[in-house]
């Protein structure tokens, strides 16, 4: 029986910790926040039955490792899969574009571009050559084969949203898994997301985890004796047999510093934007078509010069009735942008009316005594930046140092960051870690 420390209570995280202490170790979960869930984490508003993600999240149908896990725990029946509506916006008008009918009927693009970008969608949807498109970029390969009218109205505008100024660095293989991983339904939760973490972590504590909320770790270090040593912030240094990180590359690098050579340099080469999202609830509904999804135009990675300064309108409550609510209309205004970049420094209030103030635009009968509340969430780690041949750039699981493990969203390459694939890799890394006893 080795003793076992897992720095984050995330979806990796717990999804670790229920396999590690199911198999009869003891397992210690440290969670600097106030609960666990990570960038899945939700809150909840007094006049709420539901809590709301802090970021906008939903599963698919095609989400295997996520749905085995709910099957295991005996929750499937609380998983729905409704068929919302996703759309773009295109001067003034909003557009629906989530099918090969929608992108057919798409009026903004000449017919015979339709065709063009409906038969390259269904290759990317059926071939599994994800290998060979790694070493395009996403920008060259949708300029050349969507054709310049579609890849300037719809993907260069979505792709400079994710990923700004590095939009022509993204290669294509990272473009691949979001189409041929991804379904019109969309999962949830009964309850929301932070209703399905609190089940992971207690069937984790059920196993005989211990699960320390509003706990920082300071720094890991392999002590001479062959045990993992962990500096509790404010508090005692601990020592394990091993340990999992799921921080970001560039936290682990800083927590270890007995980490180095070839392992080092690709944690200081990983890159990554982070993402701030503004809430607001609502006493009435925005997009009164019902769409869930707005994709909106970024035609540049300066902020300044785009219609909105922002790049996803999300209509919670178009998704999930506002009943769960209290009857509000909830509505996600997203962005991503570089941890150094002004939405990281301002000051949150600012921020909000920044973003609220394109609401008028949504919706001509909007008034500003609508707005009941607002919140503002921020998170410097939150989308990789996957760039040419990116396999040859991901860290092994296992570190150099000896019972030292990393489970990380910028692993689950050439899948984009979810929570299917953290209880993939969390459990792809206890795995590793039990075959090693």
């Amino acid at each position: 029986m080795a003793d076992i420390a897992i720095i984050g209570a995330g979806v990796a995280g717990l999804s670790a910790a229920y396999d590690l202490a199911g198999s009869g170790h003891n397992v210690t979960v440290y969670e600097v926040g106030d609960k666990v869930g990570g960038l899945a984490a939700g809150f909840k508003d007094p006049d709420w039955d539901w809590t709301l993600e802090k970021f906008y999240h939903h599963w698919f149908a095609s989400d295997k490792d996520l749905l085995a896990l709910a099957e295991e725990l005996k929750v499937s029946h609380r998983i729905l899969f409704p068929r919302p509506k996703t759309s773009i916006w295109d001067n003034g008008n909003i557009y629906q574009l989530d099918s090969a009918k929608s992108a057919l009927l798409l009026p903004t693009v000449p017919i015979t571009a339709r065709f063009r970008f409906g038969a390259v969608m269904a290759f990317l949807r059926v071939t599994r050559q994800w290998r060979r498109l790694e070493k395009y970029t996403a920008h060259e390969w949708l300029e050349k084969y969507m054709g310049k009218t579609v890849y300037n109205k719809i993907w260069k505008p979505l792709l400079i949203g994710k990923f700004g100024k590095f939009y022509e660095e993204v290669n294509m293989a990272w473009f691949w898994a979001r189409v041929y991983s991804r379904t019109p339904r969309l999962g949830t939760f009964r309850g929301g997301f932070q209703a399905f973490m609190d089940v992971l972590a207690n069937a984790a504590t059920k196993r005989g985890a211990t699960i320390y909320l509003h706990t920082g770790i300071g720094g890991i270090r392999k002590e001479e004796n062959g045990k993992i040593s962990l500096q509790i912030i404010d508090g005692d240094k601990v020592e394990y047999d091993m340990v999992l990180s799921t921080t970001s590359p560039h936290l682990l690098r800083k927590l270890a510093p007995q980490i180095n050579g070839e392992y080092a340099e690709k944690l200081e080469n990983l890159r990554h934007t982070g993402a701030v999202v503004v809430i607001v609830a609502l006493k009435e509904q925005m997009l009164e078509d019902g769409t869930y999804w707005l994709n909106l135009p970024a035609n540049s990675p300066d902020k300044s010069e785009n219609e909105f300064p922002y790049v996803a309108f999300v209509e919670h409550t178009n998704y999930m009735e506002p009943k769960h609510y209290g009857g509000n209309h909830l509505v996600y205004m997203g962005d991503y942008v570089p941890t150094d970049h002004e939405y990281f420094q301002i000051d949150v209030d600012e921020l909000a009316e920044r973003f609220m103030a394109t609401l008028p635009k949504f919706n001509p009968k909007f008034k500003k005594d609508w707005i009941i509340k607002h919140w503002v969430v921020r998170a410097p780690y939150a989308q990789p930046l996957p760039t040419l041949n990116h396999s040859a750039n991901i860290p092994d699981i296992k570190t150099p140092v000896d019972g030292l493990y990393w489970a990380s969203m910028s692993q689950v390459y050439p899948w984009d960051r979810g929570t299917n694939y953290a209880v993939e890799i969390g459990r792809r890394a206890a795995k590793l870690m039990l075959e090693s006893q």
